[in-house]
């Protein structure tokens, strides 16, 4: 299949899944399909077929992560590149189902994450923040240690 087109299909792979934590993010139907680990686990696996192929295939001339010219030219390559994209969509998801746990943990209200989950979905880094500084107000303290 066409890079591009595996491109296509895991941007809009996830997206159910991240309507299901805006909308029903304590439902049966979310816990079983986002909160079980299977989109990680499918989405790894695409992840791993684009990056054994980008090694395998040699990747683009030049390519290398030491440097930002390397990491440029790795990227013109398709293959790496929905690798990449890959990864990106599975480490979002996994921190914005994450955040949407974590905050039901601290009797946040959902309505109070919407935007940063929103924001991780787009801007992984920038959600998390957001969320991060809201759960700190929140519990008065900012720390990611349980115990208290």
């Amino acid at each position: 299949m066409p890079a591009d087109t595996v491109y296509t299909l895991i941007n809009a792979s996830v997206l159910p899944f991240w309507l299901l934590l805006l909308v029903a993010p304590h439902t049966r139907v979310t816990n079983l399909a986002v909160h079980s680990g299977l989109v990680p686990i499918l989405l790894g696996a695409v992840y791993v077929f684009y990056l054994l192929t980008s090694i395998i295939g040699g990747g683009a001339e030049g390519a290398s992560m030491n440097s930002l010219q390397g990491l440029l030219i790795a990227f013109s390559d398709p293959d790496t590149l929905v690798g990449a994209w890959s990864h990106y969509l599975i480490f979002d998801l996994f921190v914005g189902a994450w955040l949407v746990r974590d905050a039901k943990r601290q009797n946040i209200h959902h309505l109070a994450i919407v935007i940063p989950l929103t924001l991780t979905l787009m801007a992984g880094p920038l959600g998390l923040a957001l969320y991060l500084a809201i759960r700190g107000i929140w519990r008065r303290r900012f720390t990611l240690i349980e115990a208290g």
